[in-house]
C-alpha cells in the first residue's frame, strides 16, 4: 500500500489537562487518508470536527498519539508547506486586489515575481475568476471571495487541502454552486481534501468517504464510503443512492444522540 497522505494514529486531544475545566475533545482517533480522497468530517456540534482538522494541520498538537503527513510529522509537513487551508471566512486582505491576495503565500515563500503572477493567474483560471484579478475583495460576492480563498490555498500546490466549513455563511443556492466548484477543482487537480461540515447532503455530495464522529469526547462512530460516480452533477442530488447514504447518516446520528441521552 502507498504511504497515506494523512495517518492519524490513536490520537486523543485534551484541553486544559489537570484543571477543573479539563475537556476531552477527541479520544482514540485512528484514520488513514489516501492520496486523492475527499474526506468529510461530520457529527453533532462540539464533537471535535474542527479540532481534528486543526490537529491534521498542526494548528494544535495531540495529547497522545501521532499524526503523520506524507510519512513525516505534522509539524514538519506544515514547515514544508504540504497544507493549504480554507476557513469559513475568506480572510482576504481588503487593501490587496484579488490577484495580490492569491500571490500572498508565494510572496512569503519568496517565489520570484514572474512566477508568483503566473501561478496566481493559473489559479484564477482554475476557479473561473480570471476576469476579476484587479478587483478588490469588497467588490466580490461571498461565493466569489471563497473561490479566491481556495485559489490562494492552492497557489503553492499543496498535497493536502483542509477546509473548515468554508460554505457555512453562504445562502443555499450559492452553497450548492460552491460545492460543484470544489468538486470540479478536486477532480482537475487530484488534490486530497479533508472537509468539515454540518450538512449531511453536502458531505454525501462531495465525498469519497464520510467520517462520522460521536458527541464529545469525539470518537469515530463510522466511516461511510460514498459509492457514487466520481463526477457529481445536479442529477446526483436526485440519485436514489444519494438519498440512501444521506438517510443512513441521519439514522446513525439519531442513534448516537439517543445513546448519548440514555
Amino acid at each position: 500500500m502507498p504511504t497515506p497522505v494523512a495517518s492519524i494514529q490513536n490520537v486523543t486531544k485534551v484541553f486544559n489537562p489537570g484543571k477543573p475545566n479539563r475537556v476531552v475533545a477527541l479520544e482514540d482517533i485512528h484514520l488513514e487518508i489516501q492520496a486523492g480522497e475527499f474526506i468529510s468530517l461530520i457529527g453533532p456540534s462540539g464533537c471535535g470536527k474542527s479540532t481534528l482538522l486543526r490537529l491534521i494541520g498542526d494548528l494544535t498538537s495531540p495529547s497522545t498519539g501521532a499524526i503523520l503527513i506524507n510519512g513525516k510529522s505534522a509539524q514538519q509537513a506544515r514547515l514544508d508547506r504540504d497544507y493549504g487551508m480554507v476557513f469559513q471566512a475568506a480572510t482576504l486582505y481588503e487593501w490587496r486586489n484579488v490577484l495580490q491576495n492569491i500571490e500572498l503565500p508565494l510572496e512569503i515563500m519568496k517565489y520570484p515575481k514572474e512566477e508568483r503572477i503566473a501561478r496566481a493567474e493559473k489559479m484564477l483560471r482554475l476557479v473561473e475568476l480570471e476576469k476579476f484579478g484587479k478587483l478588490f475583495p469588497w467588490q466580490l460576492s461571498g461565493g466569489m471571495q471563497q473561490r479566491v480563498s481556495i485559489a490562494r490555498a492552492l497557489a503553492f500546490e499543496p498535497k493536502l487541502l483542509l477546509m473548515d466549513e468554508p460554505f457555512g455563511a453562504l445562502d443555499e443556492m450559492t452553497r450548492e454552486r460552491m460545492q460543484m466548484e470544489v468538486q470540479r477543482i478536486w477532480r482537475e487537480t487530484g488534490i486530497t481534501i479533508v472537509f468539515v461540515t454540518h450538512g449531511i447532503p453536502e458531505a454525501v455530495f462531495l465525498s469519497t468517504r464520510v467520517v462520522l464522529l460521536s458527541p464529545r469526547p469525539g470518537r469515530i462512530a463510522e466511516v461511510i464510503p460514498v459509492d457514487l460516480p466520481k463526477e457529481r452533477t445536479d442529477e446526483t442530488r436526485e440519485d436514489p443512492r444519494f438519498f440512501e447514504i444521506a438517510n443512513h447518516l441521519r439514522e446513525k446520528l439519531r442513534e448516537i444522540e439517543r445513546t448519548q441521552r440514555n
